[in-house]
C-alpha cells in the first residue's frame, strides 16, 4: 500500500459519499441496470427475450466479478466486452441478449451522464448547507459595523454580516447554476454506433416508431425526462465542459471567500476554528494559521485548472467520436467532483465555528473613522455658519498632517484632536464625539443583510430543510 502513489483526494479529502459515486461498482453495476433496462424495452416492444432471463440479470446487479472481468479485458482488450462476458457468466440464460443491438458508448455513456447528475446532486446540498449556516453568520452579525476595503486599502464602512452576504451570493448564484445544469441533463439514450440508430432500425424490422419508443423507455427507466436529440456515437463532449465549469464556478466563489477569511485572519477580526491541541507551526507555537482555508484555496486553484481539459476535449473530438477523450475523462470528471466536494465540506466545517473579535473589528474602525466622518464634520461646521470651501480645504490639510504622522512616525491618528483645535470649525470635543457612531456610517446593511436572506437564502432553507445543519468532521 505504501510503496504506490495514494490520491490524496482519496487519502485526505473527498466524503465517503463522493468517492463511491465515482467507484467501480457504482460504474459497472449502473452498466448492469441500464443492460436491464434496455433488455426490458426490447421485452416490450416485442422482442423474443423472457422474464427468467431479466430476472437472471436483476439478481446480478451487483454480484460483479471484477477479478473476472479484468482477465477477459485482458484477454479481448475491451472494457465493455469484458463486462458483458463476466455478467454473461453469472447469467447464462441472459447472456444471449445482454447488450443487445447497443454500442459500448450505450453503457458508457449513459453511465457517465447518470453518474454526473447524481454527484451535482450532492453538490447542490452540500451548497445549500453551506448557504444556511453562511446565512445564520450574516444574520448574527449583520450590524456590527468594520472596515469596508477597495483596492485593500481602508474604504467607507460595511458590516461583517453585509460582508458575508458577497460571498453568499456567489455561492447562491452557484446553486442556481447547480439547478439548471440538473434539470437540462438529458440521458444519451439508446443511439446505436454513430448515432443513427440502424441497428435498433434492424431489430424492430424498420419500424421508426418502436426505435423511437425504445430510446424514450430506456431513458424514463434510468431516471431521465428525455434523451439527447440527437448524438454521433457519443453524447457531446460539451456537457461535460457545462459540468466542470460549474463546479470551477463553485470554485471561484470559495476561493474569493477563504482569501478574504485569510485576510481577516492576518488583521486578527476573524478566525476559522482552531481545535485545542492544534498545531500552528512547527517553529512558531504561537501561530495560528488558517490551513483551512488554505486548504480550500489549494483545491479551488486545482478545480478551476481541470475546468480546461474538457474544454478542450469538445473542441477537438472528430465527426461522430474520437477515443482521446476516454483517458482524460477518467481524471478531469471524478477528481473535478472529488476535489469540489472536499472543498465544500471543509467551507461547511470552517463556516460551523467562524470567531468575530468585535474589539478588534473596533479598534481598526476608530482608527479610521475619523477620515470616513470628515464629510459630516464639514456639515456639522456649515450649519454652525462655516464656509463649506473653507472647511473642505483645513480638513484636507489636517487629514494629510494626520496621516503623515501615523505612517511616518507611528503615532495615533490625531485628526479630530487637530479638528477641535481649529477655531474656524466651531466644533467642540463633544459636537465632534456625537459624530463618531460607526453605526452611523454602515447605510443598510443589516437591511439589506435582511432583505437577502429572505430573498435568496429562505428558498433555499426551505427546499432542503432536511438536509440543513450537517457538521462535518475532517479526515485531516
Amino acid at each position: 500500500m505504501y510503496e504506490n502513489y495514494q490520491n490524496p483526494l482519496i487519502e485526505r479529502y473527498s466524503s465517503e459519499e463522493m468517492l463511491k459515486q465515482f467507484s467501480p461498482m457504482k460504474k459497472f453495476s449502473t452498466w448492469r441496470k441500464l443492460w436491464i433496462a434496455l433488455a426490458e424495452s426490447e421485452k416490450e416492444l416485442g422482442l423474443n427475450i423472457t422474464d427468467l432471463q431479466i430476472e437472471e440479470m436483476k439478481k446480478n446487479i451487483y454480484n460483479i466479478d471484477f477479478k473476472r472481468a479484468a482477465e477477459f479485458e485482458k484477454e479481448v482488450r475491451h472494457d465493455v466486452m469484458a463486462h458483458v462476458h463476466a455478467f454473461g457468466e453469472q447469467c447464462p440464460n441472459a447472456m444471449p441478449i445482454i447488450h443487445l443491438g447497443a454500442t459500448s458508448a450505450y453503457v458508457g455513456d449513459n453511465t457517465d451522464l447518470i453518474v454526473m447528475k447524481e454527484a451535482l446532486g450532492i453538490v447542490k446540498r452540500k451548497l445549500a448547507v453551506l448557504i444556511d449556516k453562511l446565512g445564520k453568520f450574516a444574520e448574527e452579525t449583520k450590524a456590527i459595523p468594520t472596515l469596508g476595503f477597495t483596492h485593500y486599502q481602508p474604504a467607507q464602512l460595511t458590516t461583517v454580516g453585509k460582508r458575508a452576504t458577497l460571498w453568499l451570493m456567489d455561492l447562491v448564484m452557484d446553486y442556481e447554476d447547480v439547478c439548471i445544469l440538473m434539470d437540462q441533463m438529458k440521458m444519451r439514450g439508446v443511439k446505436g454506433t454513430t448515432g443513427t440508430q440502424a441497428s435498433y432500425l434492424n431489430l424492430f424490422d424498420n419500424d421508426h416508431t418502436k426505435v423511437s419508443q425504445l430510446d424514450e423507455m430506456v431513458a424514463i427507466k434510468m431516471g431521465f425526462k428525455e434523451t439527447l436529440a440527437v448524438t454521433g456515437q457519443t453524447y457531446t463532449r460539451k456537457i461535460d465542459a457545462k459540468v466542470l465549469g460549474v463546479l470551477s464556478g463553485v470554485a471561484m466563489s470559495l476561493h474569493k471567500m477563504t482569501n478574504d477569511l485569510r485576510l481577516l485572519q492576518s488583521l486578527k477580526e476573524i478566525e476559522e476554528p482552531f481545535e485545542k491541541k492544534q498545531i500552528g507551526s512547527s517553529a512558531m507555537a504561537y501561530k495560528r494559521n488558517p490551513m483551512r482555508s488554505e486548504r480550500i484555496s489549494s483545491l479551488c486553484k486545482y478545480v478551476i485548472s481541470l475546468a480546461s481539459s474538457p474544454q478542450l476535449v469538445a473542441a477537438t473530438q472528430w465527426f461522430e467520436r474520437t477515443l482521446d477523450d476516454s483517458a482524460n475523462k477518467r481524471l478531469a470528471i471524478p477528481e473535478g467532483f472529488l476535489a469540489i466536494d472536499a472543498c465544500l465540506d471543509i467551507a461547511n466545517n470552517v463556516t460551523t465555528g467562524l470567531v468575530v473579535y468585535e474589539k478588534v473589528i473596533e479598534k481598526h474602525v476608530m482608527a479610521e473613522l475619523p477620515f470616513m466622518a470628515t464629510e459630516n464634520i464639514i456639515m456639522e461646521a456649515v450649519k454652525k455658519g462655516g464656509d463649506r470651501q473653507i472647511m473642505h480645504e483645513s480638513i484636507r490639510v489636517h487629514s494629510m498632517e494626520a496621516g503623515r504622522m501615523v505612517k511616518e512616525l507611528g503615532l495615533e491618528n490625531d485628526l479630530l484632536e487637530r479638528i477641535s483645535k481649529d477655531p474656524s470649525f466651531n466644533l467642540s470635543d463633544e459636537d465632534i464625539k456625537s459624530l463618531l457612531n460607526p453605526t452611523d456610517y454602515i447605510g443598510r446593511s443589516p437591511e439589506q443583510v435582511d432583505a437577502f436572506i429572505i430573498k435568496h437564502v429562505m428558498p433555499i432553507r426551505e427546499a432542503h430543510a432536511s438536509d440543513l445543519g450537517t457538521n462535518i468532521a475532517l479526515k485531516v
